[in-house]
């Protein structure tokens, strides 16, 4: 089928050949537009010091890999979700766990907050995405309560809420992201481009909130208009994986964390990657990444158990939280950015601040 609409004299290898060139092309192109590195413009300004962060809290309740969390814009609760199919909302100050909502499925690998705070989403393995309100009520079902609204054809691996509590954005392994109305269920506007699993998924901080980022297994991370479901721009540099994409506080850049052991930060008015945060000494996948609120600091989440923290700006390392047992899962900022808080698969969150 696929060699049907091949014109006279030409094969898939003479078409891949002239991607290729065209590809180096498009490269040099762009390289001609490279005026300075971002570690020689950063030259100038004074070295951070160093950062004394520690473990404040430490969360434990899952029975199992902890694969996902995020924070309530109230800045004080976090949801998390975890192979032992059970979504936790806690209370980051008390301890406390608010709700325990046990889902049919296990391998939870998604959970967002909703920006009201009074509803979570979650998914995994059962390729759904599930919305379920929260109450204050302890003694509520709240499983009972929950909705599904997004369905892929394979797991769904992250999702998260556009500005209001209206519409969910959803990522799968199916190498698709879509758009849905969490009341109806209804797909608003899908989004084709990558030829792999997608991993991970960021919406633009922006009011408007019109463009996301996706990271997957192809090793492509795309920027999407959520408008007209249009691939804007594509960066390809990693030699592995893209776990996690999360956007620069100012929505004009972005960053990657890769199984190549590399973070990568890409200028989307530059059009270009600017820099590489890695070490000879590391060489374990980095798993997720996040930026603090001023955007000097990248924090990222090793499988080797650790997470780094990056000047980004001059590209040099200031710090490594030790701590967790197990690989982290994710890594988030709180809302005031006064605290970080990361999941592992040793069963536990943890807030440092």
């Amino acid at each position: 089928m696929a060699c049907q609409g091949l014109k006279q004299g030409e094969s898939l290898q003479t078409l891949k050949r002239e991607s290729e060139t065209l590809k180096k092309k498009l490269e040099e192109e762009r390289g001609k537009l490279n005026d300075v590195e971002l570690h020689q413009v950063a030259e100038k300004i004074e070295v951070l010091a160093s950062l004394s962060i520690k473990t404040r809290r430490v969360l434990k309740g899952h029975a199992n890999k902890v694969l996902c969390m995020d924070w309530c814009k109230d800045k004080r609760r976090v949801v998390s979700s975890s192979q032992d199919g059970k979504v936790i909302v806690w209370d980051a100050f008390t301890l406390n766990k608010e709700n325990v909502i046990a889902l049919p499925c296990t391998w939870v690998m998604a959970c967002a907050y909703a920006p009201s705070g009074c509803a979570v989403a979650c998914g995994g393995l059962d390729n759904k995405c599930s919305v379920i309100p929260l109450s204050m009520d302890r003694t509520e079902n709240l499983a009972a309560k929950k909705k599904s609204v997004a369905m892929h054809t394979n797991y769904v691996s992250g999702c998260s809420f556009t500005n209001s509590d209206m519409q969910i954005l959803t990522s799968s392994g199916d190498g698709t992201c879509a758009l849905w109305d969490v009341e109806s269920g209804q797909l608003l506007q899908s989004f084709h481009g990558h030829t792999a699993d997608i991993l991970s998924l960021d919406f633009a901080p922006s009011e408007t909130g019109n463009t996301f980022i996706s990271g997957g297994c192809d090793r492509k991370s795309n920027v999407w208009d959520m408008r007209s479901g249009q691939n804007i721009q594509s960066f390809e540099s990693h030699d592995s994986d893209i776990n996690s994409v999360k956007f620069y506080p100012s929505g004009d850049a972005f960053a990657s964390a890769s199984d190549d052991a590399t973070c990568r930060f890409y200028d989307l008015r530059a059009d270009r990657e600017v820099a590489v945060y890695k070490k000879d000494s590391i060489i374990f996948g980095a798993s997720s990444v996040d930026f603090s609120l001023s955007g000097r600091l990248l924090f990222a989440g090793y499988n080797d158990y650790t997470i780094n923290v990056w000047d980004v700006l001059k590209g040099t390392r200031t710090s490594i939280l030790f701590g967790h047992e197990n690989r982290v899962s994710r890594v988030r900022v709180s809302p005031d950015g006064t605290a970080v808080c990361s999941s592992s698969w040793d069963n536990t969150l943890r807030i440092w601040a």
